[in-house]
């Protein structure tokens, strides 16, 4: 991948852009578990005052963002998503690995994020990063992935 590539924190503006390229990266979920999944309908302006969100620009363009959550003993990847343009280029890898400098930063030693198990791509990739499943649990009528990685 080349191209020039910036991330920045977002702030409370960017909590439509945020929307916009969430519903548009999680639309293609839609008919695979037969509704919106939840990134698709929160509130962002909340979200933007409660979490961190990291924009990530390539030439340009908003191309993807990470939304995390600092817990005790671990940072929580709440959500990643990359507009379907992008998808494909790298883009999230950058923001799996922006995260875990991140958590390193803040003195964690662990990462955590969760994926909806019909998204098996998604967990054979973040199984391919070094993250491990650590329990599966219903939910609305599926299954969620907790997965977590060492740092």
């Amino acid at each position: 991948m080349s191209g020039e590539i910036e991330i920045r924190q977002a702030d409370k503006e960017d909590a439509d852009a945020i929307r916009s390229l969430t519903r548009e990266a999680y639309a293609k979920w839609v008919p695979l578990v037969g509704r919106e999944p939840l990134p698709m309908s929160a509130d962002y302006h909340k979200a933007l005052n409660k979490h961190r969100f990291d924009l990530l620009f390539w030439e340009g363009e908003f191309a993807a963002l990470i939304e995390t959550i600092p817990h005790d003993d671990h940072l929580l990847i709440k959500n990643i998503a990359v507009s379907p343009s992008n998808q494909g280029k790298g883009l999230g890898r950058k923001l799996l690995d922006h995260a875990e400098r991140l958590a390193a930063s803040l003195g964690y030693s662990e990462i955590k994020l969760y994926t909806n198990k019909l998204f098996a791509g998604n967990v054979t990739f973040y199984h391919r990063l070094g993250y491990q499943v650590e329990r599966e649990e219903d939910f609305m009528g599926g299954v969620s992935v907790y997965m977590n990685k060492a740092i």
